[in-house]
């Protein structure tokens, strides 16, 4: 058990891994070379310790020391206790859900151990927002994705914001980088994956025509918002795969493509 300590100063070199979290430029390049990212909020400690994460230390609030007694109590990492406003000039903003934590990164994976017994795949190129990153997992969690594969310039999954939108979701599929992009679509080809590119083009194949839930193997590419994927990865696929628009829409937020997507080469496998 770690005994909680009460910190007072905000430039406590203690709570030197909490500085700055609103600086995303800072952080993103930060946090990667240093091996460690920030879980925000009881559940998402909680998912993060569950998954096998090693937590460094915890930044709480008093009011947080009793819902968070039992990790507490299992800690071998430092517990730091500040009052809010402290918390807040450390951050860089208001911290409601009154609990960090500092976790130590795992190895990445490569993507051929990824891919080892998976069958339904997200493949993201591009993705840089936080927000549709930790949206897209969490579909990929919750609808029975195996993996997701990121292109070299994709966002941090682990970037606190996409840890938050996901709760979690992040832990619970894995997930590796493909480089150099596009060339190491072949390896997703060659462990029999068909790739289908989601695009808004008419000239694409309606996703549900193709019945993409009976392939042996499916891998979903999907693109940025607004740009979608580059011609190189469209051209790169096997399919271009659209999902049937109504009322004049002409595409939807990525997130919600994804989450489209997923249930459709989900459903019925």
């Amino acid at each position: 058990m770690s005994e909680p300590s009460i910190i007072t100063d905000p430039a406590d070199p203690r709570l030197a891994d909490y500085t700055g979290l609103t600086d995303v430029e800072l952080r993103r390049r930060r946090e990667p070379a240093e091996g460690l990212f920030i879980a925000e909020g009881e559940k998402v400690i909680r998912r993060a310790l569950a998954a096998g994460y090693r937590m460094r230390s915890m930044l709480l609030t008093a009011k947080w020391l009793d819902v968070m007694a039992d990790v507490i109590a299992e800690a071998e990492a430092p517990v730091h206790v500040v009052e809010p406003a402290l918390a807040e000039a450390v951050t860089g903003y208001h911290v409601h859900r009154g609990a960090l934590a500092s976790m130590e990164r795992k190895p990445l994976p490569d993507a051929a151990e990824v891919l080892a017994g998976a069958r339904r795949v997200a493949v993201l190129e591009g993705l840089v927002d936080h927000t549709n990153l930790g949206a897209i997992f969490r579909s990929a969690a919750a609808l029975g994705m195996d993996a997701v594969l990121l292109s070299p310039d994709c966002a941090d999954p682990l970037y606190r914001r996409a840890v938050k939108v996901s709760m979690g979701a992040v832990f619970a599929v894995p997930y590796a980088r493909l480089d150099p992009w596009p060339a190491a679509l072949d390896t997703v080809r060659e462990a029999g994956f068909s790739l289908l590119a989601l695009t808004p083009a008419e000239d694409a194949v309606d996703l549900a025509a193709l019945a993409p839930h009976r392939l042996p193997k499916a891998a979903l590419m999907l693109g940025a918002e607004g740009d979608g994927l580059t011609r190189r990865a469209i051209d790169a696929a096997d399919h271009p795969v659209r999902i049937p628009m109504a009322h004049g829409i002409d595409s939807l937020n990525v997130g919600a493509a994804a989450a489209v997507a997923f249930y459709a080469v989900t459903a019925a496998t």
